[in-house]
């Protein structure tokens, strides 16, 4: 796949390996934003129409990009607040199991926690294997007792694998919920929703879907939608659109999963900036940029393999991303000495982590 570092503003100095710490915007997303704020400008050309008609976009391009259906998308301003939502609508029992992986990222440990604690359930944390994956040792914790499986397809830290359609398939057959972040997949490394059929599935927009900071999407089930929201607004009640008869006071919710979204979803400036760039990455395919993100990382891997540094093996990695090691650890100025070279990426956990997008160049 060609080199497209001509859709976004790098200066051609930087050498930028930190998608999975917050994604540079395209061109074409900067543009839609600066539109929204220049339509912000002159609010008596916004329309009650507006509310919801841009926010339906995003909410459809988003079901596109899973498998999903237009009604089966929430908006959510973090990831967090999809995991503290599916945390509100999981039955689990005292004794029962919710299953994170080690060193999990906190916003999908923290609302699992307060819940354990509240209900008498357990935190069952899998340990990060030492041969074999994540996969296998998922499936091998997760029984009849378990309430929740609650991972990401891939660890946050260094890229390492859980297959969601084995683990999906296990929950079902156990009847536990399968709750995903897909924060650090999400528009880089296909995901079906039909073929994982998770209960939630939640992301934010500012990493892998090349999007804006506090505007995010949550999938759920249809047989969740049903549930509790977080919060109760004007706008996510039936017949928001009329807006002379919100004072007509209704306990029916927006059909599917609107009924979940965060008030004042309809942030025209952030949708505009998250629609352009799921534009652009559709108009990609999720499979090429995989695709040319593993070409990338294989390569990363070969020449810091070289200097001593291990990753995981390619086959218990996602293709995007990777976590570079070496026997002692690396050295802790590392980072900030590699920013004076105009050389950026991330330190998590013992890893240098290194995720590269379709703007890094071979060379």
């Amino acid at each position: 796949m060609k080199n497209q570092r001509e859709l976004f503003d790098l200066p051609d100095e930087v050498a930028y390996f930190n998608c999975a710490y917050t994604a540079p915007l395209l061109k074409s997303a900067q543009a839609a934003g600066r539109r929204a704020i220049a339509d912000k400008a002159v609010p008596w050309t916004i329309t009650a129409d507006d509310f919801f008609t841009t926010l339906e976009r995003a909410r459809g391009l988003f079901g596109r990009l899973v498998g999903a259906t237009v009604d089966d998308v929430a908006i959510i301003p973090a990831a967090s607040y999809g995991v503290a939502l599916a945390a509100r609508n999981v039955t689990v029992e005292q004794g029962q199991k919710i299953i994170v992986l080690a060193e999990q990222f906190p916003s999908h440990v923290y609302a699992w926690r307060k819940l354990a604690r509240k209900t008498g359930a357990v935190i069952n944390t899998v340990a990060r294997p030492t041969h074999g994956g994540w996969t296998r040792a998922v499936l091998a914790e997760t029984d009849e007792n378990t309430a929740v499986v609650a991972i990401p397809n891939c660890h946050w830290t260094d890229g390492s694998l859980v297959d969601l359609e084995a683990v999906g398939e296990k929950c079902r057959a156990v009847v536990a919920a399968l709750v995903v972040d897909g924060t650090q997949s999400l528009g880089a490394m296909p995901l079906d929703v039909k073929k994982v059929q998770p209960d939630i599935l939640v992301t934010t927009a500012h990493k892998w879907l090349l999007g804006p900071y506090s505007f995010g999407f949550c999938y759920v089930a249809p047989h969740r939608q049903d549930g509790e929201p977080l919060e109760e607004n004007w706008f996510n009640r039936e017949g928001a659109q009329d807006f002379s008869r919100l004072v007509d006071y209704r306990d029916q919710y927006q059909p599917g999963a609107r009924r979940f979204d965060v008030g004042e979803a309809s942030n025209f400036i952030l949708a505009s900036i998250a629609i352009a760039a799921m534009e652009q990455i559709m108009a990609w395919g999720v499979e090429n940029i995989s695709a040319a993100l593993g070409e990338k990382t294989v390569l990363i891997a070969q020449s810091a393999q070289q200097l001593g540094l291990t990753s995981p093996p390619k086959e218990q990695r996602a293709a995007h991303m990777l976590g570079l090691s070496r026997p002692g650890g690396l050295p802790a100025d590392l980072l900030p000495r590699l920013a004076r070279r105009n050389i950026y990426v991330s330190a998590r956990g013992e890893a240098i982590r290194v995720s590269p997008h379709l703007y890094n160049t071979d060379e």
